[in-house]
């Protein structure tokens, strides 16, 4: 009899496993939403659709790591990049509210960008720059969401 042995990237493997999870998570929990339709969007619809595609995404990794991946073995854990991720999302939930979307989502940008360690402090500068503004234009300008840009923490 012969052995089962799977070939592949265990790292593909992995990856595409937990962005299946995920979007299992998000995908089941907007059920409990209204969904609505395309043109009439609920609370549960962009959780929905996003949950959607990362299954997809996470079973593509998979399918890509069983094809073409070959066994590899898996490194140790980035702790850098993992601090930086999890600082940055605390960080704006914590501030949202108080100082408004602008500076919260700046700082909040600046830290996750410094979590990859080759990217320089000018580097991240510009990233965040350019994500805050590109996040004002398409959130408040063009989706005319109601967010407050300079929240009541700050004095101007």
């Amino acid at each position: 009899m012969r052995k089962l042995e799977i070939r592949g990237s265990l790292k593909d493997l992995l990856a595409g496993a937990i962005f299946i999870a995920f979007g299992l998570f998000f995908a089941i929990g907007a059920l409990q939403y209204n969904i609505g339709t395309p043109l009439r969007m609920g609370p549960g619809y962009m959780p929905l659709v996003l949950g959607g595609m990362m299954i997809a995404l996470g079973a593509a990794i998979v399918v890509n790591g069983f094809l073409t991946g070959e066994p590899e073995p898996v490194g140790g854990i980035a702790v850098r990049p993992i601090v930086f991720i999890v600082t940055a999302f605390i960080f704006f939930g914590l501030t949202i509210r108080g100082l408004g979307v602008v500076p919260s989502l700046f700082v909040t940008t600046l830290i996750a960008a410094l979590a990859r360690e080759r990217t320089s402090p000018q580097g991240a500068l510009v990233i965040a720059i350019g994500l805050t503004l590109v996040s004002v234009v398409v959130f408040i300008e063009l989706l005319h969401l109601r967010l407050q840009l300079w929240g009541p923490w700050l004095p101007f």
